[in-house]
C-alpha cells in the first residue's frame, strides 16, 4: 500500500469515526437525562454521568398515562400495518412482474407517480371517507391505508422483475396455481426485500403521529407518540421525563433491526440495483 493510499484510507476511517461520535452525542444525552433527577437537568457543566442516577423518571412515565396501554396500542396497529403493506404490496408486485395483461406498464407507472403526491393532501379526503364509513376513532382507520404503499410496491417489482420464468413453469408443472406460486415461490425469494419494507414500514407505523392523533379520540386507543406529546407540559417541559419515555419507545425499532438487520441490508442493496 502506498502512503497515499494508507494516509486516504486512515482519514477516511477517522472522519467515519468522528461523525459516528458526532451522531450519538444526542443519544448518549438522552439516556444520560432519563437518569437524571429534575434538579440536575440544568447543571452546568453537563453531568454526563449523573452523579445520583435515579429511576424516577421512568417511574413518573407510566403515572402520567397509561403507557403500557399505549405500549400494546402501538404494538398491534404497528404489526396489522406492516403485514397489510407486506401482503397487499407483494400481490401488486406480483401481478406488475409476472402476470401479463394490457396496459401492466402503464398501470404501474401511474401508480408510482402517486409517491409524488404528499401524504398531507391526501389526509383530509380520508378523514372524510373515513368518517363516512364510520371507521372514526377505530384502529382499522390508522391500518387500513397501509393496502396503498406505492414505495413498498416499487421496491419489490425491482426484486421480483429478474426472477427467471423458469421458477414458475416449474410451478405449474407440479399443479401450482397463482396463489400457491406467489406464496410458495415469490415471497421466499423475496425476503430480503419484505425483510427490508417490514423494519421500515413497522417504524414508520411506530413513530406515526399525526394520522392517530386525527383518528383516534378515545384516550385508551392513543398511540405511543401521542402518549409522549402528553409529557411535554403546556408551561414547563420535564426533558428527563421525555428522555426516559423516548427510550422506552425506542427499544422495540432497535430489537426488530437487531433481528432482521441481515436482510435489511440485502433487500436494500436488491431494491436499489435492478432496472
Amino acid at each position: 500500500m502506498t502512503r497515499k493510499r494508507f494516509f486516504g484510507t486512515a482519514f477516511y476511517y477517522a472522519a467515519a469515526i468522528l461523525l459516528a461520535l458526532i451522531a450519538l452525542v444526542p443519544f448518549a444525552w438522552m439516556i444520560s437525562t432519563s437518569f437524571k433527577s429534575r434538579g440536575a437537568l440544568m447543571s452546568i457543566p453537563i453531568e454526563w454521568i449523573p452523579e445520583e442516577p435515579t429511576l424516577d423518571a421512568y417511574f413518573t412515565v407510566f403515572e402520567r398515562f397509561p403507557f403500557l396501554r399505549a405500549i400494546g396500542n402501538s404494538l398491534l396497529i404497528a404489526v396489522c400495518y406492516t403485514l397489510l403493506t407486506l401482503v397487499s404490496a407483494s400481490m401488486a408486485a406480483f401481478a406488475f412482474t409476472k402476470i401479463q395483461f394490457k396496459g401492466s406498464g402503464f398501470l404501474l407507472g401511474l401508480y408510482l407517480a402517486t409517491m409524488m403526491i404528499p401524504t398531507q393532501v391526501t389526509m383530509i379526503p380520508l378523514f372524510v371517507v373515513m368518517n363516512q364509513i364510520g371507521l372514526i376513532n377505530h384502529y382499522s382507520s390508522v391500518i387500513l391505508p397501509a393496502i396503498f404503499r406505492p414505495f413498498a410496491v416499487f421496491l419489490l417489482v425491482q426484486q421480483m422483475r429478474p426472477i427467471p420464468p423458469d421458477y414458475m413453469d416449474a410451478a405449474r408443472i407440479d399443479g401450482a396455481g397463482v396463489w400457491r406460486i406467489w406464496r410458495q415461490v415469490m415471497l421466499p425469494l423475496c425476503a430480503p426485500s419484505l425483510a427490508t419494507l417490514a423494519v421500515t414500514n413497522f417504524m414508520d407505523s411506530w413513530n406515526d403521529y399525526l394520522w392517530p392523533l386525527l383518528m383516534l379520540t378515545d384516550k385508551a386507543k392513543m398511540t405511543l407518540p401521542i402518549a409522549l406529546s402528553t409529557l411535554n407540559g403546556q408551561y414547563d417541559t420535564e426533558y428527563n421525563v421525555m428522555m426516559a419515555g423516548s427510550l422506552i419507545s425506542m427499544i422495540p425499532i432497535i430489537l426488530i433491526y437487531i433481528f432482521a438487520q441481515k436482510y435489511f441490508k440485502h433487500g436494500l442493496m436488491a431494491g436499489g440495483v435492478k432496472g
